[in-house]
């Protein structure tokens, strides 16, 4: 396994962990204009997850690209 996939890997490991480690986010406090923590820190993981993927997506295309590349020469 090449570095970048290792990294692309980690990156759609991430919210996995993050999401279902519940007992990090199970509480009220601090709230966030009024919703509490629970809630919001499970909404933030939905851009941060978005994020996460579109960087695997990219690192394991450019590899992709890469490794045609270097075939043909």
């Amino acid at each position: 396994m090449t570095p970048m996939r290792v990294v692309a890997a980690l990156c759609l490991i991430a919210p996995f962990v993050g999401m279902l480690w519940v007992g990090s986010f199970s509480k009220v406090e601090p709230t966030f204009i009024g919703i509490p923590f629970f809630y919001w820190y499970q909404m933030l993981w939905v851009p941060i997850s978005a994020a996460l993927t579109s960087i695997a997506y990219v690192l394991v295309r450019r590899e992709q690209r890469e490794r045609k590349g270097g075939d043909s020469a």
